[in-house]
């Protein structure tokens, strides 16, 4: 029984180490600095890119799908914009009609209908190879865009050395339950200490999908890649924003994080759907991880030390948290040493979050660390050993269409017929026409 307390008392000093080493050198270089860019420079018009902003949508709520629209229809840029919407096979297209309807008369919107639920990565590239414009911004169809997102990502883009940059998530519906509350804290640390510090060299090691924006040239380059993944021989389709940024980095290009470019998500409210989330996530972060240790000595040493800490870390704590279990269980004798190691690593990272954030409410955040020990660690090893299963777990599989299928081009009448397609699916003609896109096998745009 000596062994068990040995093991977790062993494996709980390690990762006190480690984790204060990683901690300390994280939250160093998350802080903001004086030194000012030619992106962050004031640019007139006619020297912004072109934006074409992507939000592929499946199921999505009518009210979710219409706030997301509308946050992107106010956006304050004075660059040329286009929005494209990309339904991916949805089964409520009635009831999402009067949103596409909204938008009918804007000629910056185009509607892209998939005949069938091909998947979230597919939908975007459907959308990216339809598009042309020079940045290409992908967004969430449950995601809120502060008014000037485009503008702040379209600025960090000027340089041509960086290919990704993301903006700040937050959860929209932060003050619904104890565990939305949970996760908008989570999100701000993932934000302002992972991805701040790793943006001071350039290597943002995830573009977050909710909202992120690329360079056309580079994302050309690697689209083939991008739509082709696999892992183990099998196609791997989740966790699309993360291998997209990994090729961003193995390309050459930069990747970076723009604080003050705001955008609201909905996240999980219960812990079902959440864990499920979790899963595909850590699927996607074991993946890409071994795909991104190649890139490691090409890097600063701080992302290999960040590698380490985010696999190393986990681990052992995993490793003492079952040998104290077990020592509790089997001789009733409390690990006293590795509770209150992990008591007051708790407590210091939570106080420091809260001092950095100016808000108490992160002295609650170590209610994270329950939930990660029992149960977001078993989740990790679960997704570890379960890292062939490419199962999205929250929407149904999906089918590629067949190569070379039509499209169907149906032109706005407000704009003329030789505008760029634009507008929606008239809600009363739509179940006629979903049959037809069917049929006809076709990709096709509203009227």
């Amino acid at each position: 029984m000596n062994l068990l307390a040995t093991t977790s008392t062993v494996a709980i000093s390690l990762y006190a180490l480690l984790s204060t080493f990683y901690k300390s050198a994280q939250v160093l270089y998350a802080l903001p600095t004086n030194v000012s860019s030619a992106s962050d420079d004031v640019v007139v018009s006619d020297a912004l890119p072109s934006v074409d902003v992507i939000v592929p949508c499946f199921n999505e709520d009518p009210r979710t799908l219409s706030a997301c629209l509308r946050s992107i229809a106010g956006q304050d840029y004075i660059g040329k914009l286009q929005v494209y919407v990309v339904d991916d096979g949805s089964g409520n297209l009635e009831a999402q009609a009067p949103v596409h309807d909204a938008y009918a008369e804007d000629p910056r919107f185009s509607f892209i209908l998939l005949r069938e639920n091909v998947g979230k990565r597919k939908a975007q590239i459907a959308a990216i190879r339809r598009s042309s414009g020079d940045l290409v911004l992908n967004v969430d169809s449950d995601t809120i865009l502060a008014a000037d997102v485009v503008t702040k990502l379209a600025r960090k883009m000027q340089d041509p050395a960086i290919g990704a940059a993301m903006g700040q998530l937050t959860a929209s519906n932060r003050n619904d339950t104890w565990l939305t509350r949970l996760i908008d804290m989570e999100y701000w640390l993932a934000c302002n200490e992972e991805r701040a510090a790793q943006a001071r060299f350039g290597a943002v090691m995830c573009c977050c999908g909710p909202c992120a924006m690329y360079r056309r040239s580079a994302l050309l380059l690697l689209l083939d890649q991008y739509e082709t993944q696999f892992f183990r021989g099998k196609p791997s389709d989740f966790g699309e924003d993360r291998h997209l940024t990994i090729l961003m980095l193995k390309a050459g290009f930069q990747t970076e994080y723009v604080p003050d470019a705001v955008a609201a998500t909905v996240v999980p409210d219960r812990l079902r759907p959440y864990l499920r989330q979790q899963l595909r996530w850590a699927r996607s972060t074991f993946r890409d991880t071994f795909l991104a240790l190649r890139l490691l000595p090409e890097l600063d040493r701080y992302l290999t030390l960040d590698v380490v800490g985010q696999n190393l870390g986990p681990l052992l704590l995993a490793v003492s948290s079952l040998a104290a279990l077990a020592q509790l269980a089997l001789t009733a004798t409390v690990p006293w040493w590795t509770g209150l190691i992990i008591a007051s690593m708790t407590v210091v990272r939570c106080s420091v979050a809260a001092f950095r954030a100016r808000e108490l409410r992160f002295l609650g955040f170590s209610l994270h660390t329950i939930i990660n020990i029992f149960l977001l660690l078993p989740v990790k090893a679960y997704a570890l050993c379960t890292l062939s299963n490419s199962d999205w777990l929250s929407r149904k599989s999906a089918n590629l269409p067949n190569e070379g299928e039509k499209q169907v081009v149906i032109p706005n009448p407000i704009a003329g017929p030789n505008a760029k397609i634009a507008g929606s699916v008239r809600s009363k003609d739509l179940s006629r026409r979903s049959s037809s896109f069917v049929t006809s096998n076709s990709i096709c745009s509203g009227e």
